[in-house]
């Protein structure tokens, strides 16, 4: 199998595509303001795939409460296999109360609590509560150890490749938590789409009242930067001030990192800053529609000679403002794929090189089901491609 590649050059590169326009002159791509107050910092387009700005995108470092992204993700993931529901209740163990009460942040759990998931998760994405996080993990796993372990066998499912967890809280473990920028927007991806509709109940809530106490989100753009939505704040004196957040507008949604700034206000700023620059910063355009075909791809021994590759979400470009020409497309895979081929399997890749932007590739799945073909049929195959 030897891989092929077709190239795909146009200002217009479908029926179904936006016509990218040209320009008089291209301008000098710009720095987000006041960048240094963040020493990690990392911004990424989650509906074009495309990294708009990044320093230190792979340097590890300590996630603090960042890490209850993971334990959230992880429930939302139970929730969607029917290990746990959100109507359901667990009653705190002794030895776990004992080891969270009052650590840190805390939903104020008392020692019998018995408590919904919803209420845990609830505590977990709006306060950040310590106590919370332990109990979930607790009672969904049967204990820490085990929930742990499957936050870890998660991030590795997703492409976490450089992070681990030690901890379903982010509570100082001598560094056995860890992780970096590019990890955390993957997982920041995998949450928005595999889980929308829970993403929205659970995340981004102004507040959370538990117990008749009521704390507010410390989340910095929620409320201030139009579209925002979250996602978690994280500090420990170990791990300076961190965030990982997203917002939304007209459709076009961006996920950003800052983390190891010395002081809160520091990192706020840096947030505010690196996500309006993002919207501000580039003109995104609409190259295939989702589902719509972006190429071909020829089959070997099946039902079809060739199936159309699509992708579900669409397929976007942003191009810095006073960009001089339009991308270049090129789609690749191994072929001929062998039959027989699922509908929406992943089977090729689509490099996009936009002027003064990083080459991006986002994945490419067959449009329709491709069965393995008869003996008759593949001797017709064997003909016809002997034929052409």
């Amino acid at each position: 199998m030897q891989p092929i590649l077709r190239n795909l050059v146009a200002f217009c590169v479908a029926a179904t595509a936006v016509c990218v326009p040209a320009v008089a002159q291209k301008a000098e791509r710009s720095v987000p303001p006041e960048a240094d107050v963040a020493p990690i910092a990392f911004l990424f387009d989650l509906t074009s795939g495309q990294v708009l700005f990044e320093r230190e995108a792979d340097r590890r470092f300590m996630p603090a409460s960042i890490t209850k992204v993971m334990t959230t993700f992880l429930a939302f993931e139970w929730m969607e296999e029917g290990k746990i529901v959100p109507a359901q209740s667990f009653t705190i163990k002794p030895e776990v109360w004992r080891a969270w009460n009052n650590v840190g942040s805390t939903m104020f759990l008392p020692h019998d609590a018995r408590v919904t998931v919803d209420d845990l998760v609830h505590g977990v994405t709006t306060v950040s509560a310590n106590d919370g996080a332990a109990a979930l993990a607790d009672g969904a796993a049967g204990s820490i150890e085990e929930w742990v372990a499957a936050m870890n066998s998660k991030a590795s499912e997703i492409g976490m490749a450089d992070s681990h967890f030690g901890t379903p809280n982010g509570w100082m473990d001598d560094g056995r938590t860890f992780v970096t920028a590019r990890d955390l927007t993957t997982l920041a991806t995998a949450m928005i789409r595999r889980h929308p509709t829970k993403y929205r109940h659970f995340i981004g809530q102004p507040a959370f009242t538990y117990n008749n106490i009521t704390q507010p989100n410390h989340d910095p753009i929620s409320g201030v930067v139009p579209g925002a939505d979250g996602i978690k704040t994280g500090f420990t004196n170990q791990a300076g001030y961190g965030f990982l957040g997203s917002a939304e507008r007209n459709g076009r949604r961006l996920v950003m990192v800052v983390a190891a700034s010395p002081r809160a206000r520091d990192r706020d700023r840096a947030a505010r800053n690196l996500i309006e620059w993002g919207f501000g910063a580039f003109e995104q355009y609409r190259l295939f529609a989702p589902e719509a075909p972006v190429g071909v791809a020829e089959v070997q021994d099946g039902s079809a000679r060739e199936v159309a590759l699509v992708s579900p979400y669409g397929i976007y470009v942003d191009l810095p403002e006073g960009v001089v020409s339009a991308p270049r497309l090129a789609v690749q895979y191994e072929g001929p794929l062998r039959a027989p081929i699922r509908k929406g399997e992943r089977v090729a890749m689509l490099t996009i090189s936009a002027p003064g932007m990083q080459d991006h590739r986002i994945p490419l799945v067959a449009r329709d089901a491709v069965a393995e073909a008869g003996l008759a049929g593949r001797i017709l195959n064997g003909v016809l491609g002997w034929i052409s």
